[in-house]
């Protein structure tokens, strides 16, 4: 009698799948909580003592991990030393083996919850059966996902048996699966023990959605959530209306996200490429809205627009004046999205915990490696910044200075911003040369630029764009500081009466 061993903690679907078994001839050997299941429904079941003659003991941590149950897994069916051992020792032959194992994902998740509660929820013998079958799959059928119940079913009865092509996949699928709860478990030592950077790294995520495409439409994409709950994250969005996000519109959104984190006040962010190209703070979301737009009216079409504060009926209005893939935002009224959803194929995403800032760690491929590093979290050191020229810069400056500072920072290096009145005048944005950033941020910003103020998101090596700034109008300057030439950059700036700080912290973003 072909023998199925069926341990599961998530019992979706299991009486059906058993008693399909039972009624095709197989014996169900079965443990715990699931044996008990099985035989409420009536499913004729062996449990697991009367097959080791063990009981089940130390609160069930012990019931699997016996001779008889990983020998009759292991046990290579066609090898003659095998099957002589098997007789002498009594071990027979299981030939399924379904289990899942206990919630780690959901436990650790827990508000709450202890670090007992978290220890006791790791399984040790269901990984090993499974990780046993898998490895056995040739012989033994092995399933771990319910999806594949009535698969393995319509096998058997077709072929009394479950093909070779679906064991080897129900295989793959096992230590998948396996890897992943090991690494959510790795997971939660380093965060508890703050191991930031191990000597051998398991990153585990799950798929949220596959993508149309990626960045092009030749190339295959995916996109993959963390499993821990990350507030004011994308990964956390309910979408309300509209296509599909891309791959691209994801990581645009995602770089408006981490530039609206910056800003507690009523602010839009509009970004195309991941760069800012439009932000804005004012008194109201509307009036934010309008600044943003004026900032940059071409950039801004096409692109992503993020609020910090609930969307109204007369900014979804000035919204809809233009194509916009994607907005993002806390709330909306209903007449706003009465508005909005007009528009069939614009993105409509809702991010309550929009505000919340995350500080964990950044993740870069590159080929044959992976990238960590910490997240930019700070905007200035400990000891704030310096004012390093004759002139100091006035409080309406430092103002936009600050507000500069905080766009620049999330603008691709090499970077510039201008701004005056907290709104971006013009953005220079991923130039292999800092004054040619300058002068595409001047020539966007074109008669704007006068009174305006200048970030950079790194020092300048000479003074050319100090000159620059001066005959374009600029009237003060945010720069890191830390060039061997800093004085030539003084120097200017005092020529012109420019008032310039030093924040001895630069914020590169390649």
């Amino acid at each position: 009698m072909k023998k199925a061993l069926i341990s599961v903690f998530d019992k979706d679907g299991i009486l059906d799948f058993a008693t399909s078994l039972s009624s095709l001839g197989w014996e169900i050997i079965s443990t715990g909580g699931t044996s008990k299941k099985l035989k409420e429904a009536g499913i004729q079941v062996k449990d697991i003592s009367e097959l080791t003659s063990f009981p089940e003991c130390f609160d069930g941590r012990v019931k699997t991990l016996h001779p008889k149950v990983e020998g009759g897994i292991l046990a290579i069916r066609d090898n003659e030393q095998h099957k002589k051992q098997m007789a002498e020792l009594e071990i027979e032959p299981i030939d399924i083996v379904v289990c899942n194992l206990y919630p780690f994902k959901q436990t650790v998740l827990k508000p709450g919850v202890s670090h007992e509660e978290i220890i006791e929820n790791i399984d040790i013998g269901g990984p090993t059966m499974l990780r046993a079958a898998a490895k056995n799959y040739k012989f033994v059928t092995v399933i771990t996902d319910p999806e594949d119940y009535s698969k393995v079913v319509d096998e058997i009865k077709s072929f009394g048996e479950t093909t070779p092509e679906t064991k080897e996949i129900l295989a793959a699928k096992v230590f998948i699966h396996t890897s992943h709860y090991d690494a959510l478990i790795a997971d939660y030592f380093k965060d508890k023990l703050q191991i930031k950077l191990p000597k051998t790294l398991t990153l585990t995520y799950e798929k949220k959605q596959d993508l149309r495409y990626g960045e092009n439409p030749h190339q295959s994409a995916a996109f993959y959530a963390s499993i821990r709950n990350d507030e004011g994250t994308l990964t956390q969005a309910s979408q309300l209306h509209g296509k599909e996000l891309s791959y691209n519109n994801i990581g645009d959104t995602d770089g408006a996200l981490e530039a609206l984190k910056e800003f507690e006040e009523p602010t839009i962010v509009a970004a195309k490429h991941a760069n800012p190209c439009g932000v804005a703070s004012a008194p109201t979301i509307l009036e934010a809205y309008r600044k943003a737009y004026e900032a940059d009216p071409v950039s801004i079409f096409g692109g992503i627009v993020v609020s910090n504060r609930e969307i109204d009926e007369e900014t979804a209005e000035e919204m809809s004046k233009i194509f916009l893939e994607v907005i993002v935002a806390p709330s909306y009224t209903q007449k706003a999205l009465d508005v909005l959803t007009k528009k069939k194929n614009i993105r409509i995403l809702q991010l309550d915990t929009i505000a919340k800032k995350n500080y964990g760690q950044k993740a870069k491929t590159v080929l044959g490696g992976l990238l960590i590093q910490d997240q930019d979290t700070e905007l200035l050191p400990s000891e704030g910044y310096t004012c390093v020229t004759e002139r100091q810069p006035s409080q309406k400056e430092l103002n936009d200075l600050m507000f500069a500072w905080k766009v620049v920072k999330h603008t691709k290096s090499n970077g510039i911003v201008l701004a005056k009145d907290n709104t971006t005048v013009g953005t220079g944005p991923g130039q292999v040369s800092r004054i040619w950033a300058l002068e595409n941020a001047i020539r966007q910003g074109g008669e704007k630029v006068k009174g305006s103020v200048m970030a950079s998101d790194a020092f300048f090596p000479f003074s050319d764009c100090v000159e620059a700034a001066h005959k374009a109008g600029v009237i003060a300057i945010v720069q890191p500081g830390g060039s061997v030439k800093d004085q030539d950059s003084i120097d200017a700036a005092n020529k012109y009466g420019i008032a310039m700080i030093f924040t001895n912290m630069r914020h590169f973003k390649h």
